[in-house]
């Protein structure tokens, strides 16, 4: 479960991106995080532990101060890093959190049940915005996207899952989606936990999820909204791995930029 925020309205965004997004001055997703975290007061911490690219973290970093951010990177390479308390105290300083692409699978085997990951989720309930782009969107959620299959068909062996970060609880993140034909895996993943709303976020587009859970999207591409509320049906449980699961009941929703839905009430408006 998220942490506890002390009222509602304090618990900051979380922003899940689906990968590509322009790295530039420009981009309308990146700028939009750094006016939330304050603009020229903002002070975001850059976590590129996904990525094995050294510069993946620098790259970032100078390009929120271009934006006129104070910025810098967090170097977390090992779960040993995690539990440093300068690096603990280092996020404390932060206005925002900002994750890279890269393996989620690295992300999650080295800060998961670390006081990194509890800082993390202890800060964004007390109001500071967290975004992570590809890899780094997969794991704000509580249940995480590993790895998986493409194609549009749900199957028993077509997802696999690890635990995220937990910031919510309300979805789970498929990132690339489109790019890379991730319907199928996002539907097995919600077979297995219907609980959730799936979010099929495509390239160069985020989910701005506010503190009451309302998204809006922002971006060049869709964001496709995968909702089980009123699933009927699931074949989940008794199909062999290689055979494709029957799914009755779905709501699906495609929302491009502009458009938000309401991760409480299940709603999805122009507005």
């Amino acid at each position: 479960m998220p942490a506890t925020p002390a009222s509602p309205s304090q618990r900051g965004y979380i922003i899940p991106i689906g990968g590509a997004e322009g790295k530039k001055k420009k981009s309308a997703i990146l700028s939009r995080f750094v006016e939330l975290c304050g603009q020229s007061d903002a002070r975001i911490m850059v976590i590129p532990t996904a990525s094995s690219l050294n510069e993946t973290g620098p790259q970032y970093r100078d390009l929120f101060k271009e934006m006129g951010a104070r910025s810098m990177c967090v170097a977390i390479e090992t779960r040993e890093d995690c539990h440093n308390a300068e690096t603990v105290r280092k996020l404390e300083e932060a206005t925002g959190i900002f994750i890279t692409g890269g393996n989620q699978l690295r992300l999650s085997t080295i800060l998961g049940g670390t006081p990194v990951a509890r800082s993390i989720r202890r800060l964004n309930s007390s109001g500071v915005h967290v975004a992570g782009t590809s890899a780094g969107a997969a794991i704000v959620a509580e249940h995480m996207i590993a790895g998986g299959r493409s194609g549009p068909s749900p199957r028993e062996s077509g997802v696999e899952l690890a635990p995220g970060l937990g910031l919510t609880n309300r979805v789970i993140v498929d990132q690339h989606f489109n790019q890379r034909q991730r319907m199928g895996r996002l539907l097995a993943a919600l077979s297995f936990n219907p609980f959730a709303c799936g979010l099929g976020i495509d390239e160069n587009t985020a989910g701005f999820i506010s503190p009451s859970g309302r998204m809006e999207v922002v971006g060049k591409g869709t964001i496709t909204v995968v909702d089980p509320a009123e699933l009927s049906h699931s074949s989940m449980s008794y199909v062999r791995p290689a055979e494709a699961v029957t799914l009755i009941g779905l709501k699906l929703h495609v929302l491009a930029e502009g458009a938000h839905f309401n991760l409480e009430t299940r709603k999805a408006t122009l507005e």
